[in-house]
């Protein structure tokens, strides 16, 4: 098997995109795309996302130490992709992709009402990292849509049918190859 040297780079594709939902706390709310975001850590619950210091909403990020991460989906990849190529400082991305406002339960963020699911967050630290700064936060709230609970209480996502982002494009998620420890399963 031949393999293809690359220089060293973001090679851990795919990824969740998100669109995080941001506020300045005077009445400007705006949402940006992210493909750097995940989990870090389960107890407390803990993500991170990554934001170039030239962005509109880094400053809000900054300065209110609150964002809510928004699940995309097929649905929604005309607005995840218009929300990362746009600027909130020249137009309202939520008046022109026609989302819906949530108000946040713990933080003072609106999220959107068209995501399959809203993750409420607190900034606990900010690293430096280079290109984008990275913001750890803490899970406040998780609000879900009901549409995807099932009888038994479980939440599924794949009904509504998330994206991924892969070197510059968007996919659908595939189908269940398997359950979580389904390999030692007898």
């Amino acid at each position: 098997m031949s393999r293809v040297d690359f220089k060293p780079g973001n090679m851990l594709y795919p990824l969740p995109v998100v669109m995080v939902s941001v506020s300045d706390g005077k009445g400007n709310d705006n949402i940006l795309t992210i493909a750097w975001a995940g989990t870090i850590c389960s107890d407390p619950a803990m993500v991170s996302i990554s934001v170039r210091k030239s962005r509109y909403s880094y400053d809000m990020i900054k300065s209110t130490g609150e964002f809510i991460i928004n699940l995309t989906t097929e649905e929604l990849v005309f607005a995840t992709d218009y929300c990362g190529v746009t600027s909130g400082r020249d137009i309202d991305k939520w008046e022109k992709c026609g989302l819906n406002k949530i108000m946040g339960s713990n933080v003072n963020v609106p999220y959107i009402a068209e995501s399959p699911v809203a993750i409420e967050c607190k900034v606990k630290s900010v690293q430096e990292l280079g290109t984008h700064d990275m913001f750890v936060a803490e899970v406040v709230a998780v609000h879900v849509d009901d549409k995807y609970m099932d009888e038994k209480g479980t939440f599924h996502l794949e009904k509504a049918n998330p994206l991924v982002y892969s070197h510059g494009k968007y996919y659908s998620m595939g189908n269940e190859l398997g359950k979580f420890g389904y390999s030692i399963k007898k």
